[in-house]
């Protein structure tokens, strides 16, 4: 299997993943054909993750179809940071993980400008990462993980805004936002989303948190209206909040896709036809869901992981 062949059957599949099945997100799902030949009998895969929620839910999910298939897995989940993730990757120190595209493009590769197409986001980091890493970026996931701006329900319909561009009109009384310290002077952060709407505020409207306080302060609405949030949190339904539309699609792509060496694909290719079907049924309310059980309700991500795969019949009893 060449170099050449796995790029343009990545970039294929994402244009599928992320154009014509996003378009059809409210229909219902196509069904999925059998897939043949598929055994990984005397396989063993190491499986990792970074340490939030969300990754250690999709690795959950990775092994327990990995097993369903015959292999034997290893649980190498919860490693702290993308750097040390990657690296245990790179060095075969694990064999899988799922990464996001603007953390592929951004931290990774080192671009200082993200991509704002997914397809174009995809194609560009699944690329660039096969020719200089020789790491094969799989079918992505429907959801984007992406910053994003929220608002509690009731208050959005009381200052009557849908969208950020719609931020631009409000009183700046009524502009208070939270927000990390991190996001405060990224490019794709605070400076970037108030230059691209236009919107004007004092330095005292603008208040630093730790991530998990933003949530309770947004939904509290006693320090911001606004509050700097990753879309597929579990605590966004939670909190009663919303996610503001970001209409002039300023924010990142961050499609979540699993990454694997060159080598391992090479002797495994099936590992394309069978996590591929797990990436078109994860969109961002179903990842917000799976997150929410963990994150808010306290539910393990390994037993969270197997009741959704059940669920979605990808794996047996």
């Amino acid at each position: 299997m060449s170099k050449q062949f796995l790029v343009v059957l990545a970039a294929l599949l994402a244009v599928l993943v992320i154009t014509g099945v996003v378009v059809a997100q409210d229909e219902e799902m196509p069904e999925m054909p059998a897939i043949e030949d598929a055994s990984l009998e005397g396989a063993t895969f190491i499986v990792g993750s970074k340490d939030f929620s969300e990754q250690i839910i999709l690795a959950y999910i990775t092994m327990a179809v990995l097993e369903e298939y015959g292999a034997e897995t290893e649980d190498q989940s919860n490693i702290v940071g993308t750097v040390n993730t990657r690296t245990a990757l790179e060095s075969g120190d694990i064999d899988i993980y799922w990464e996001y595209t603007g953390t592929g493009w951004i931290t990774l590769l080192q671009e200082t400008t993200p991509i704002f197409d997914p397809v174009e986001q995809y194609t560009a980091v699944a690329e660039r990462d096969l020719e200089e890493n020789e790491i094969v970026w799989l079918t992505p996931a429907l959801f984007n993980n992406t910053y994003a701006m929220a608002i509690l329900a009731e208050t959005a319909e009381e200052l009557e805004v849908e969208a950020l561009s719609d931020l631009a009109d409000l009183d700046t009384a009524d502009l208070t936002f939270c927000i990390e310290s991190e996001f405060s002077t990224r490019d794709d952060g605070m400076p970037g989303m108030l230059s691209t709407y236009g919107i004007e505020i004092p330095e005292d409207n603008i208040f630093m948190l730790d991530t998990g306080v933003i949530y309770t302060e947004t939904a509290s609405g006693e320090t911001c209206n606004f509050g700097e949030v990753f879309a597929t949190d579990g605590r966004i339904a939670a909190l009663d909040l919303v996610v503001m539309e970001d209409d002039e699609n300023f924010f990142p792509i961050y499609n979540p896709a699993p990454t694997i060496r060159l080598e391992t694909l090479t002797e495994y290719p099936q590992l394309f036809d069978i996590l591929a079907p797990v990436a078109l049924a994860l969109d961002n309310e179903t990842m917000q869901a799976l997150n929410g059980l963990v994150d808010v309700d306290g539910e393990d991500p390994q037993d969270v992981a197997i009741a959704w795969l059940l669920e979605m019949g990808f794996i047996s009893e």
